[in-house]
C-alpha cells in the first residue's frame, strides 16, 4: 500500500522506439546523378509518434575517389510506439536515376528492419513497383526477381524505452559497430 500523500507510479501501456541515423552513401557502378526515397513500414499495433515517414533525399553525383561513392547524408528521426515487438519497424529504400533518355527510372531497393543486425541487402532491376513498401512484405515475394546493383549504407541510432517493463529484454548487438547498417 502507497504512504499518504506518495505518488503511485501506473506501469506504462506502451514502450518507445526511437530512431534517428542517415542514409549516408551509395555505390552503384554505372549509374550516376542518383537520388533515393525512403518510408517505413510496420506491424498494425506500432503507431508513429514524432518524426517523418518517409522523405526524399537530394540528387547527388559521384564522388571524385578511387570508390566513386554517391553521398546523401540524408537525415532520418522517427519514434514509434507500441504494446508489443512483432510487426518491428524497416526502413525501405528506393533509389532512382536517369536513364539515356534523361526520365527517372528505379535503380534499386532495399528493406532492412530498424537494426537487427549489420550487413542487410539492397536489390532491383528496371521494372518498378508501384508500392515500393512490397519488398517489406512476405506476400507475393515467390515471383518477384530482383538483382543487386549496388548497395547502401544507411546508420542508425536508436534508443528504447520501458520495453523491458512491459516484459521485453532488450539484448545488445554482438558487433563491433552495431549502429552501421549495409544495405546491399
Amino acid at each position: 500500500m502507497a504512504a499518504a500523500g506518495a505518488a503511485v507510479c501506473p506501469s506504462p501501456t506502451v514502450f518507445l522506439l526511437m530512431v534517428n541515423g542517415q542514409i549516408e552513401s551509395a555505390q552503384f557502378p554505372g549509374f550516376d546523378d542518383l537520388y533515393c526515397k525512403y518510408c517505413f513500414v510496420y506491424g498494425y499495433d506500432w503507431v508513429p509518434t514524432a518524426g517523418l515517414e518517409e522523405g526524399i533525399s537530394q540528387i547527388t553525383s559521384k564522388n571524385r575517389n578511387i570508390q566513386q561513392d554517391l553521398v546523401w547524408n540524408f537525415p532520418i528521426d522517427i519514434t514509434f510506439k507500441s504494446t508489443n515487438p512483432f510487426g518491428w519497424p524497416q526502413i525501405v529504400i528506393s533509389v532512382y536515376g536517369p536513364d539515356v533518355f534523361g526520365n527517372d527510372v528505379v535503380r534499386g531497393y532495399g528493406a532492412v528492419h530498424v537494426p537487427f543486425t549489420p550487413g542487410s541487402w539492397f536489390t532491383g532491376r528496371h521494372p518498378e513497383f508501384t508500392d515500393p513498401k512490397v519488398i517489406a512484405q512476405g506476400e507475393g515475394r515467390e515471383v518477384t526477381r530482383v538483382r543487386s546493383q549496388g548497395f547502401v549504407t544507411v546508420s542508425f541510432n536508436v534508443v528504447t524505452k520501458d520495453m523491458k517493463k512491459l516484459g521485453y529484454d532488450v539484448l545488445p548487438l554482438s558487433t563491433p559497430n552495431p549502429s552501421l547498417t549495409s544495405i546491399t
